[in-house]
C-alpha cells in the first residue's frame, strides 16, 4: 500500500513522529499523512496526499514543512515510487486546537 511505502520512508527521513491520525495527545512537533485520493492512468497508480507538519510556531512549522517536501520529493523507484510532485503548500494553522501546522498537498505515482 503506497499509505505505508510513505509512512515508513518519512520515519525513517524524519526527526520528528510521523502517523496517519491524530494522535490523543499529541507531541508540540509531528506529521500526519492523510490520503485524499487515488487514481490509475495507463497502468499507472497515484495518489494524492495532504501531509500536515505541526509544530512549536508558525516559523517551526513552515521549517518542518519544507524539510517534508525536499524529503518527499527525493523519493525514487528504490523507494518504492515512481515520482512525487508538489501539489501546492500553504499555512494551515488548527484554530480550533491553537495549533501551528503547514499543509503540502503531494501527488505520488508509483
Amino acid at each position: 500500500m503506497i499509505e505505508t511505502i510513505l509512512l515508513n520512508y518519512l520515519k525513517t527521513k524524519m526527526d520528528l513522529p510521523v502517523v496517519m491520525e491524530e494522535p490523543e495527545n499529541p507531541p508540540e512537533r509531528y506529521i500526519v499523512l492523510q490520503k485524499t485520493g487515488s487514481a490509475m492512468e495507463n497502468q499507472i497508480k497515484s495518489a494524492t496526499f495532504a501531509v500536515m507538519s505541526y509544530g512549536a510556531s508558525l516559523a517551526d512549522a513552515a521549517a518542518i514543512n519544507a524539510e517534508v517536501i525536499d524529503k518527499v520529493l527525493a523519493m525514487n523507484p528504490n523507494d518504492g515510487v515512481f515520482v512525487a510532485v508538489l501539489n501546492s503548500d500553504y499555512e494551515y494553522t488548527n484554530t480550533a486546537t491553537k495549533q501551528y501546522r503547514y499543509q503540502a498537498v503531494i501527488q505520488i505515482f508509483y
